[in-house]
């Protein structure tokens, strides 16, 4: 029965990858006065709280191999929105941290996700959004 009611409808992976795509053009469009990736856009967005990550940690929030992420780290780096270092507790792990500008940029692409955020859910009831939250959830467990 599970099986049926999902099939008949469009499927929500593709329904999401539509939504994937069209958001990250709104907030491109939004945010082009920072002239930045929307993985640069990812990694500044989830150090916007301030505090530092290893290259591992950051890559599991942004949803990217450490090895994929140290390109874009490279050019947050030379931009000077980032700086890598080693922690004192573990010298063999890089520490990324966000500078000054990185901090103001942060800010600003926190702000943007909010108001597109609220604009397009403004409306919704509480239960959506929270069984959207679940939806969600399963699919990166699955991925997991």
């Amino acid at each position: 029965m599970k099986s049926e009611s999902v099939s008949s409808r469009r499927p929500a992976l593709l329904a999401l990858q539509r939504a994937t795509h069209a958001t990250l053009r709104l907030i491109a469009a939004e945010l082009v006065d920072l002239d930045l990736t929307a993985s640069e856009i990812n990694a500044l967005a989830n150090l916007a709280d301030g505090r530092g990550r290893t290259v591992s940690q950051l890559g599991a929030a942004v949803g990217a191999r450490p090895t994929t992420l140290t390109s874009v780290l490279d050019r947050l780096e030379r931009r000077g929105h980032i700086t890598r270092g080693t922690r004192a507790e573990d010298r063999r792990s890089v520490l990324v941290e966000l500078t000054d500008s990185g901090r103001a940029a942060a800010a600003l692409i926190t702000r943007t996700l909010t108001d597109i955020e609220h604009r397009a859910l403004d409306g919704l009831p509480p239960e959506a959004i929270a069984g959207f939250h679940a939806v969600l959830d399963a699919l990166v467990t699955e991925a997991s």
